[in-house]
């Protein structure tokens, strides 16, 4: 141990608080099994350390540390509890007999902790929106207040939320591991679509004032690093890609006023050239393992708009291709809408509208207002103009978000002179 004065360590054990207390809470799960008595253990260990280090010196290893101190802390007021309550003392003496000292732990087992809690905030047991709600909070930190203004819902519902999910996990006896390979790919999918939702919140809002949130993107991106660090297979690598890639467009999206560009519009010097090459070595990577699915195929496509030097010169050959294929692997609507509008700017606004068309026919896209708005835009270029107005007022009354609302009443106006 080295000694420091009580302002040094409290500003050590600050900073150790911040990059370190995901990692120590989530060794501290698998030490007690149990997602409160770890997060009552955290705050124990780092006012422990506050205490202590002055007086004792700073440890070689401060997060085998406060891990260890946590587990005892908790062992002891357990103990303390157990005068009223006998069924306690049980509980304390399991704790202490069961595990051993994680001072002793390897780093690779420690490590291993973050993967388990990402994989039971995620266990498919649990609906999503409790899989996200859980997830930002244990494994980002984030508070209930802040996930309860991210996805627009009161502090009391959310914190509800989280409760049952911890309960869903301790009654059901949910495992606290990594599956086994052969069932990774299912549960690694739950773990990608949860990453990928708290992106897409980030990215474009479902609702409210502003187009992005970046303190969302940044906590699936970090998430995402998170899950290649630990987990490096392909559709990991691919959905980090993907997130890259689109947050690489963040600065050139909206005007300083918060007013929305379309990509076509978008000053391309504004894109972060660091972000795109990291984005493109990735989904690189993921596609040359041949075990690739959506999100590598989905990154694949950014990554081609990414490395295009203006609009016009897009490859949109090679996009409706790589539509072809993500098509086959993810049939979805919105996937052939995304299709048609690259077939569009491939062979023509009539050939995208026709595929437009049949969707909207068929019922599927009724009420997606993206939908519309793309119907509206290729009616406009072909000078369908009142074909278009009726699609942009279908399109206005769908959105929730004020700059999509703002851009679709200007499209309107422009009709109109």
């Amino acid at each position: 141990m080295t000694e420091q004065t009580g302002q040094d360590v409290r500003q050590l054990v600050d900073s150790l608080y911040r990059s370190e207390s995901r990692r120590v809470l989530a060794t501290l799960i698998r030490v007690l099994g149990d997602f409160d008595l770890a997060e009552e253990a955290l705050h124990e260990a780092f006012r422990a350390a506050v205490e202590q280090w002055p007086r004792e010196g700073i440890p070689a290893n401060p997060r085998a540390w406060l891990v260890s101190a946590g587990r005892f802390k908790t062992i002891d007021g357990i103990r303390r509890r157990a005068r009223f309550d006998a069924s306690l003392a049980e509980i304390a003496e399991r704790l202490h007999s069961e595990a051993v000292d994680p001072a002793s732990a390897v780093e690779e087992e420690l490590e291993d902790d973050r993967l388990r809690l990402i994989f039971t905030c995620c266990h498919p047991a649990l609906p999503q929106d409790a899989q996200v709600a859980l997830t930002l909070r244990e494994v980002c930190g984030l508070t209930t207040e802040e996930i309860a203004r991210a996805f627009l819902t009161s502090p009391p519902t959310l914190a509800q939320r989280i409760v049952r999910a911890k309960n869903k996990i301790r009654v059901a006896r949910i495992p606290y591991e990594v599956p086994p390979r052969e069932a990774l790919p299912e549960r690694l999918d739950s773990v990608l679509q949860v990453i990928y939702l708290v992106f897409n919140e980030g990215y474009a809002a479902s609702s409210g004032a502003s187009l992005t949130r970046c303190d969302l993107t940044s906590e699936a991106i970090r998430l995402g690093r998170l899950l290649v660090e630990l987990l490096p297979e392909a559709e990991a690598m691919g959905l980090l890609a993907l997130m890259l890639l689109h947050e690489s467009r963040r600065a050139a999206r909206t005007s300083p006023e918060g007013e929305l560009i379309l990509l076509e519009a978008q000053d391309r010097s504004l894109w972060d050239r660091d972000l795109i090459a990291e984005g493109v070595e990735l989904v690189t990577r993921a596609l040359q393992t041949r075990r690739f699915g959506r999100y590598t195929l989905q990154a694949a496509i950014a990554a081609v708009h990414a490395e295009a030097p203006s609009a016009a010169e897009t490859d949109w050959a090679e996009i409706v291709g790589l539509y072809d294929v993500l098509l086959k692997v993810d049939p979805s609507p919105v996937v052939a809408l995304n299709r048609a509008v690259a077939v569009a700017m491939l062979n023509g606004p009539e050939a995208g509208l026709a595929l437009i068309d049949a969707l909207l026919d068929r019922g599927l896209l009724t009420d997606y207002h993206l939908a519309h708005a793309a119907r509206a835009d290729l009616c406009r270029r072909l000078g369908r103009f009142g074909e278009a107005r009726v699609a942009y007022e279908r399109a206005l009354a769908l959105t929730r978000l004020e700059p999509e609302r703002r851009f679709l009443l200007r499209r309107l106006e422009e009709l109109t002179q």
